[in-house]
């Protein structure tokens, strides 16, 4: 049977990235200023949903993936591997 989590358990395998990036910020991202940028690239994602994505709680779509890449300009290759 087929499931959908990373080796490691979790839900997605840009959590861990995503954290890292928020965190190299000067100064640093807060989880609410990063869902705040989100819903400006169209998101609808709340400080507790950053909370889960970088916990691997939470499974990320592409959409999502994308607004991450855009926020943090880099790319999606980037944030999944």
């Amino acid at each position: 049977m087929f499931k959908n989590k990373a080796a490691d358990g979790r839900n997605n395998i840009c959590g861990e990235k995503i954290y890292i990036l928020r965190k190299s910020r000067v100064p640093k991202m807060s989880q609410r200023i990063l869902a705040e940028k989100m819903q400006i690239e169209g998101i609808d994602l709340d400080k507790n949903a950053i909370q889960r994505i970088e916990s691997g709680d939470r499974f990320v779509t592409d959409i999502e993936l994308k607004a991450f890449s855009v926020i943090f300009d880099t790319t999606v290759d980037d944030l999944i591997s």
